[in-house]
């Protein structure tokens, strides 16, 4: 069941390790109403990921005309290599067919869909706490000490962006969280 009186699209951000890619997961696997964004990529696909599942795969060129000629909701150069971003039309079509749609981006790409779509809803996934963040990034074991120090420190920047935002959910469970976020898109929760 959904409220025709929340916003089609919810934008969700925080910082890093704070679990959006796993609360987007639970809901894209158990809300199958709410429709998830795929972004489009410059970088090549990864061993099993799709063109159209995981990503779309585009080249450099076609990316940058699809930012020069206004085709991208947000977009950004990660790590000063490959570009990332949401395709304005995939966005459209959804919202055109009555979908919920929920965009899992980082801070900066959250402020340029403010800045084309402000009637979007903008949630704020927030740690329990700063050790906890911590916790997480280093417990992944996904990046060297290094990697994990320079994700630390925009995470204290990100953080400082909570107020950037309509609603703040505090990510200490999965399962919770993720039934705060879709109740906020107007959708009925799942009982635990």
């Amino acid at each position: 069941m959904t409220d025709s009186r929340q916003p089609q699209v919810t934008v969700l951000a925080g910082p890093t390790a704070v679990g959006k890619g796993t609360v987007s997961t639970y809901i894209r696997d158990n809300y199958p109403e709410v429709w998830l964004s795929v972004s489009a990529t410059t970088r090549s696909p990864r061993a099993g990921e799709q063109d159209g599942v995981h990503y779309y795969f585009i080249d450099r060129e076609e990316f940058d005309h699809r930012v020069q000629t206004g085709q991208m909701l947000e977009w950004a150069v990660v790590h000063g290599k490959n570009s990332y971003g949401t395709l304005r039309s995939t966005v459209q079509d959804a919202v055109a067919a009555g979908r919920r749609v929920l965009l899992e981006i980082d801070l900066q790409g959250a402020r340029q869909v403010k800045e084309s779509m402000p009637e979007a809803q903008f949630v704020f996934l927030a740690p329990p706490s700063w050790e906890e963040l911590v916790r997480r990034l280093v417990g992944r074991g996904t990046e060297s000490a290094e990697e994990q120090q320079r994700r630390l420190e925009t995470a204290k920047l990100e953080l400082a962006a909570e107020s950037e935002f309509d609603v703040t959910i505090v990510n200490d469970d999965v399962q919770r969280a993720a039934g705060e976020l879709v109740a906020l898109m107007g959708l009925t929760p799942h009982s635990r």
